[in-house]
């Protein structure tokens, strides 16, 4: 049974209408005049549409110069397939299964581009993890290209990492008139336990093991097609897109190579028909994503532990659809969700188990009946969330869903609404002198969330590692690693820090992390500030610590406070970087345009005009 909506959500919900009136009214109002109410390939010229099945079999060709304006619709199928990703190695298939899925039931398929696609893991403490987040923007705009036929009556997305999810949702809201659903890979089996990988990971940093054998457990933790099996940016997007009815039910998790990720796929193109323009029952994906979508994907990563990287790309795929949400939002929503699932890093279990133990269809089953998220939404399913608390199955070769289970399969991975792992979220705001900054505490233990000491300042992380092989870090310290930012260097992940940081807290010390960078989904035990803005490269307090300084990062009371008095704060000089090499190389020249014009952290971090009619 569903309960009445929780007073602070509903609270929240009413701020960002209210706050979102004029850019999502002007939002609708594209989308509705893009829907002009016909088979989209119909405004084509006899040339234009010539060029466009030219290549297609017959059969697909006399339906797709059908132009009346009720006629067999065209899916646009748009994928992040590459064959090095292990997370999308399995969509390589994916194309045909959706093209005959599309024929059975009378309609056409057609490839309408690819996007790039690149892996966090590969790039991660390398150069290249600077073109990450840019990344994402560039997959929005290439979304936009494949689409940009105007061949297409509903559109399916093929994606599952890091920046694609989000940068192909941005995509398909700049084509809001547009139905979309969400196809996912689904993980890899289960490997190397996350526990003795962190645990190796933190030998080879104190020296105690070598190369081969940190290569061996990595091996070992990453061995086949698949995503990878901890809770982080990746895993979080499949939540995200089955929490806001983007995926069909209970998808999210199934692993790749099965009969039933095959039905799901094809399920999936066959739902697609069925939504698309301009059938009765067309569902626009501007429509359909709306504030309390976006609320509910706020309330499912909450509920979660989820990355850290969603408040950047929430952002961004709320202002593509209209909707103007902030990290005030994040925080009072945390104080009320409370977090129901341990994974990895927040847990030892990984994503096979929480799926094992009831997964996505049972947690939304549990936040709607503590009245924490919206029911009355819509989902690729039809209206309501209470659509998506089921599980697929196969009977034979046909593809069912059954009601989700009731109980937690596994309490030490996933828990049910009266019984969390804690009352509040995992996420928190900090503010104070240093500007505004988020740091996720689910991982983190009590006794190691509120940090005072000395700061240690760093314009790079190598440079932190370095000092600490160099014995300089056996005390207590805030590390400050500054010009990380969108604007300086593309805002990678500095997750490569996090074993060296946790042996120091594990020897003892109070440790904490400061930087306009980000962190990674696989955020952990050690308190990190992370996306402070402003930027120190755009005159953020950050660039005015100095070495020495007293710093205290509390998450408890939600403060980030420099202890140095306002006049001398100010009368200080803003440091500048004393590194130039940020760009150039690994196609780092390339992307000068998106640092200069790119926004702050809290704004989404998108180099684009999010969007045009923002007032």
């Amino acid at each position: 049974m569903t309960a009445q909506l929780h007073p602070r959500v509903a609270a929240v919900t009413a701020r960002i209408v209210a706050r979102s009136q004029v850019t999502r009214k002007l939002y609708r109002e594209r989308v509705a005049h893009a829907a002009h109410g016909r088979t989209q390939r119909g405004a084509l010229s006899c040339t234009n549409l010539a060029h466009a099945v030219a290549a297609m079999p017959q059969v697909a060709q006399r339906r797709l110069i059908d132009i009346r304006e009720v006629a067999p619709p065209n899916l646009a199928i748009v994928s992040a397939y590459n064959d090095m990703l292990s997370a999308h190695v399995p969509l390589r298939e994916f194309p045909d299964w959706i093209k005959q899925a599309a024929q059975s039931v009378g309609a056409t398929a057609q490839f309408a581009g690819g996007v790039p696609a690149m892996c966090d893991g590969v790039t991660q403490g390398q150069a290249g993890m600077e073109l990450s987040l840019f990344s994402r923007d560039i997959i929005a705009m290439s979304t936009a290209i494949a689409l940009s036929h105007q061949m297409f009556d509903a559109a399916l997305y093929l994606g599952v990492c890091d920046k694609i999810v989000p940068g192909l949702l941005i995509g398909a809201l700049s084509f809001g008139h547009l139905p979309a659903i969400f196809v996912p890979a689904g993980p890899m089996t289960s490997g190397l336990p996350n526990d003795e990988k962190a645990k190796i990971r933190q030998q080879y940093a104190k020296g105690e093991v070598g190369r081969e054998a940190l290569l061996e457990a990595e091996m070992k933790a990453y061995h086949g097609e698949g995503t990878c099996t901890f809770y982080g940016t990746a895993n979080s997007n499949q939540v995200l897109m089955e929490i806001m009815g983007l995926h069909l039910p209970g998808s999210a998790f199934v692993p790749p190579g099965t009969g039933l990720r095959r039905a799901l796929t094809m399920e999936a193109a066959r739902r697609a028909v069925q939504i698309a323009a301009p059938g009765d029952g067309f569902l626009p994906v501007g429509e359909m994503v709306d504030e309390r979508t976006i609320v509910n994907a706020m309330v499912g990563l909450l509920a979660t532990g989820g990355s850290t990287n969603h408040t950047l790309h929430l952002v961004a795929i709320a202002r593509a659809a209209g909707i103007a949400i902030d990290w005030t939002d994040f925080d009072d929503l945390s104080q009320v969700v409370p977090l129901l699932a341990r994974i990895y890093p927040n847990g030892s279990a990984d994503v096979n188990q929480f799926h094992a133990a009831g997964g996505t269809p049972f947690l939304i089953r549990q936040l709607l009946a503590g009245g924490i998220v919206h029911r009355d939404v819509l989902t690729v399913m039809g209206r309501g969330l209470d659509k998506q608390v089921a599980e697929p199955w196969l009977d034979g070769e046909v593809l069912r869903w059954r009601a989700a289970v009731d109980q937690s399969l596994d309490p030490s991975v996933l828990r049910g609404i009266d019984n969390p792992f804690t009352p509040d979220g995992g996420l928190r705001l900090l503010r104070g002198n240093l500007g505004r900054a988020v740091i996720k505490v689910s991982a983190v233990q009590a006794a190691h969330r509120v940090v005072t000491a000395p700061a240690r300042v760093f314009d790079e992380q190598d440079a932190l590692l370095q000092a600490f092989k160099d014995g300089q870090l056996e005390r207590d310290f805030v590390a400050v690693i500054r010009f990380q930012g969108p604007s300086a260097n593309g805002m990678p992940e500095l997750h490569k820090l996090t074993p060296t940081l946790a042996v120091l807290q594990e020897r003892g010390f109070k440790v904490a992390l400061v930087t306009d960078g980000r962190m990674s989904g696989a955020s952990g035990k050690v308190p990190a500030a992370i996306h402070v803005t402003p930027e120190a490269i755009r005159g953020g307090a950050l660039a005015r610590v100095r070495d020495g300084d007293m710093l205290t990062v509390d998450a408890q009371q939600g403060l980030l406070a420099l202890h140095v008095d306002e006049a001398t704060l100010a009368a200080r000089e803003n440091a500048v970087p004393q590194h130039g090499h940020h760009e150039q190389g690994v196609g780092r020249e390339l992307f000068a345009v998106f640092r200069r014009h790119v926004d702050g952290a809290e704004q989404g971090a998108a180099s684009f005009q999010l969007p045009d009619w923002t007032v």
